[in-house]
């Protein structure tokens, strides 16, 4: 059984700074004014529209969340006259607020920008180039993938066939190998060597750091770029985690379930992912043991179980034979 070391991550807040950083390109944002306040953390992975606080009533304000200014928001804003919306804006703002985000077509006076560009408010505030409802829907998203606990694991990622492999195992058992091997039938790399997994919405989701994106160490080789010898379609951002295989070395070959029938599993961030001994030996094709896992695997997640099957032949022979 595997028992690697596992450094669970918990993300309570994030950074206004690492938030723009890191989704700049997917959110299309620019920064208007406040880059020095952007130390300001966001405390809810989700955005709020402050229509309400606006108007004046702010018992149920999110204010631990980014606060999104649309086309409702601006317009109600434009009219008040000059004198009104400097205060009701100047409220908002300091309400201690992380950071507020005009959407596509709308703007802010120079006036209003003031009131939070400075050492009372300390309001950061950026645009996104997205309209309205779009950037609602992939700031939460986004947000959710900040948020979400993590942990780094060792072992090798791959997608073969629609599903997302955890090779795991001792040094020297083959690990970068029968990823290869997977590569050459059509799969895609993940991550070599250090694993990034994020439980999102439930589900596991594997990727790769950016210094280690793409690579693949091979002993005896050396380190491979994978797209250069593979191409592009050899490699993936992310995939989800459906299946971990443990390499274990020749001697435990006779120590594993050979009918499948006790199916072992492995938690991961509280959830329980299917886990698969393979012996490795010399004259073994790892390889083409994994693969008919990962299809096998597929087969038992569309409610098929082979090993039951030949399970429930045999009670049923023994039955028929005592008749």
């Amino acid at each position: 059984m595997i028992n690697p070391v596992k450094k669970i991550k918990e993300v309570t807040e994030v950074s206004v700074g690492t938030f723009y950083e890191q989704e700049k390109e997917e959110l299309k944002l620019e920064i208007i004014s406040g880059e020095k306040y952007f130390d300001r953390t966001i405390k809810e992975p989700a955005v709020n529209r402050p229509g309400l606080a606006l108007s004046g009533f702010y018992l149920y304000f999110a204010y631990l969340r980014l606060q999104v200014l649309g086309n409702s928001e601006t317009s109600y804003i434009e009219h008040l006259g000059k004198e009104e919306a400097a205060i009701k804006f100047a409220e908002l703002c300091n309400k201690d607020i992380p950071g507020i985000i005009v959407t596509k077509d709308n703007k802010l006076s120079d006036e209003l920008i003031a009131l939070a560009d400075n050492d009372f408010a300390k309001v950061p505030i950026i645009y996104s180039d997205i309209r309205t409802p779009e950037f609602l829907n992939l700031a939460s998203l986004r947000l959710e993938h900040l948020f979400a606990p993590s942990m780094s694991i060792h072992g090798c990622m791959v997608e073969y066939q629609g599903t997302g492999i955890l090779i795991m195992g001792a040094s020297g058992t083959g690990k970068s190998e029968t990823a290869i091997g997977l590569l050459e039938r059509g799969g895609a790399l993940i991550s070599d060597d250090i694993v990034n997994v994020s439980k999102i919405n439930g589900e596991l989701i594997a990727k790769s750091n950016e210094l280690t994106k793409g690579i693949l160490e091979m002993r005896g080789i050396g380190i491979i770029n994978v797209a250069n010898i593979f191409g592009l379609s050899s490699l993936r951002n992310e995939a989800k985690l459906d299946l971990i295989v443990n390499l274990k070395p020749q001697q435990d070959l006779n120590n594993v379930d050979r009918l499948g029938i006790r199916r072992e599993t492995f938690d991961m961030l509280g959830i329980d992912v299917p886990l698969m001994e393979i012996p490795v030996a010399p004259g073994r094709d790892t390889t083409r043991i994994v693969a008919v896992a990962a299809l096998e695997h597929q087969l038992r997640d569309v409610g098929y179980d082979m090993a039951e099957e030949f399970n429930q032949r045999i009670l049923k022979k023994m039955h028929g034979g005592a008749g």
